[in-house]
């Protein structure tokens, strides 16, 4: 039985789930279907995999502590993380899997292709159609999954099967596009027919080979990116120059729909593709088929969804649409129009608006920081530090800082000097000082920070010296 290493794609942004997916913290990350996010939902789905090696995974440089640390919430430490320089869509991922995967185990080791942001509510079937898959596989082809439709979707892309193969699964007969709405209820009723769920399970040898005939460029890109990529920390950062080369393109307009040896499983493991604000629908309903998250109250209202992050909502006489608060934007919306929330983050993109890039709560590698005022000549931010981390060694040219603590113990570098600060005390940093924050207790640093001076945004650091190997000319705050 070959190695099967599943490989997790988690570089989207998923624009449709706006505003509580942004650029910064997209919506594989959230905990959106329980208690852990669709990374950690998928990590734990693919190690149930038979014979399932440590993953690996492939995402953005913005998102690599993201990824490592979830992952290692979930137990996983073993995870291989490639970090690529820009998205160039699933057929160049596809490839440098294949490319991995052939030199850290073997030409006839699987790659186990999935998104982290699916849903799949029966992992037993999941896991069975792997293994399927799998036995198809080494008879060196190239399997996609039908999923088994559960309503006419036009958002979906779809399979048509074939003749029966002599090892389970079908060959593909037909790929389709996102259909209209009739041939979506055509194909419902079609047993032929299946959805494209955008899983695949290769042998990494075949699937290369496949690459070389239909996309010899992009092959030879991907396995420079590789071959020059550098380790950093526990991430391999594939070369920015080679990759951004490979052409962007999907794995089924690259592959998918030119190869002869492409083959079909059917899965039916209650799978959605999380990809708007409609997958609330998987969530309980209420007697008037009201699907709520968070602090909600309705009044003769019915088929909504209404998702409240951080306060109340409250509607009234309010039928099939969507509601989403998260503390700096709302979104409303006809529950039909949700795939067009992406045409409206476009417009918002345009107008440079900072909703579409970054939560009002900011994620790094150390804790968090949010912005709590600000005004003119002065910000205000809460800083969380987690127990063992630290800040970048660093100074500002515009901006002087005052650091109070709220609750555990900070260690202050200001130049050559180094001071502890405990709760209710405080400390004064100068404009132009070299200093550090770091926590050496064991719970969380709490501190309010504030910042005045001409200029305070956040590309106002130099960068000195910083333990997670952020570069000097990083504008990342702190």
């Amino acid at each position: 039985m070959p190695t099967l290493v599943p490989v997790l794609l988690a570089g989207g942004t998923g624009t449709r789930l706006w505003p509580l997916s942004r650029q910064g913290y997209p919506k594989q990350f959230h905990k959106l279907l329980g208690d852990d996010s669709l990374l950690q939902a998928t990590a734990r789905r693919a190690a149930r995999v038979p014979k399932a090696a440590p993953p690996m995974v492939i995402c953005g440089d913005q998102h690599r502590f993201i990824v490592a640390e979830q992952l290692r919430e979930i137990g996983i430490r073993d995870a291989t993380i490639i970090l690529e320089p820009e998205g160039r869509n699933t057929a160049p991922a596809a490839t440098i899997a294949a490319l991995q995967v052939a030199e850290q185990h073997a030409p006839d080791a699987q790659v186990f292709l999935m998104s982290a942001d699916h849903a799949v509510a029966n992992v037993e079937a999941f896991c069975a159609a792997a293994a399927t898959a799998s036995a198809v596989a080494q008879d060196g082809r190239i399997v996609t999954f039908g999923i088994a439709p559960t309503r006419p979707e036009t958002g979906y892309g779809y399979l048509k099967r074939g003749a029966e193969l002599p090892a389970g699964g079908f060959e593909v007969a037909q790929f389709i596009e996102k259909p209209k709405l009739p041939d979506a209820q055509r194909y419902y009723q079609d047993e032929a027919f299946s959805w494209n769920g955008g899983l695949f399970l290769y042998p990494a040898g075949a699937f290369l080979k496949e690459v070389e005939q239909f996309e010899p460029d992009m092959l030879a890109h991907c396995r420079q990116a590789l071959t020059a990529a550098r380790k950093d920390l526990d991430f391999i950062r594939l070369d920015a120059d080679a990759f951004k080369g490979a052409r962007s393109e999907s794995i089924d307009y690259a592959i998918m729909e030119k190869t002869k040896i492409a083959a079909l499983v059917p899965m039916d493991a209650g799978w959605d593709d999380v990809g708007a604000w409609t997958f609330m629908n998987l969530l309980p309903t209420d007697e008037n088929g009201n699907v709520t998250e968070g602090d909600v109250l309705l009044e003769d209202s019915r088929n909504n969804l209404v998702y409240a992050d951080t306060r109340l909502v409250a509607a009234v006489g309010m039928e099939n649409h969507i509601v989403v608060e998260t503390k700096d934007a709302v979104l409303v919306a006809p529950t039909d129009r949700a795939q067009d929330v992406k045409r409206l983050v476009t417009t918002l993109e345009a107008m440079q608006r900072p909703e579409t890039q970054l939560h009002p709560r900011v994620l790094r590698p150390w804790g968090s920081y949010e912005t709590i005022a600000e005004g003119p000549r002065f910000q205000v931010k809460r800083i969380i530090v987690k127990p063992g981390e630290k800040l970048s060694l660093q100074m500002h040219h515009h901006r002087a800082e005052h650091w109070i603590v709220v609750c555990g113990t900070a260690r202050v570098t200001r130049d050559t000097e180094e001071t502890l600060v405990t709760e209710n005390q405080s400390v004064y940093i100068p404009l132009g000082t070299r200093h550090r924050l770091d926590n050496p207790g064991h719970v969380p640093l709490e501190l309010i920070e504030v910042q005045s001076g001409s200029y305070l945004g956040e590309d106002d650091i130099v960068r000195f010296d910083d333990v997670y190997g952020r570069t000097p000319e990083s504008t990342q705050a702190q």
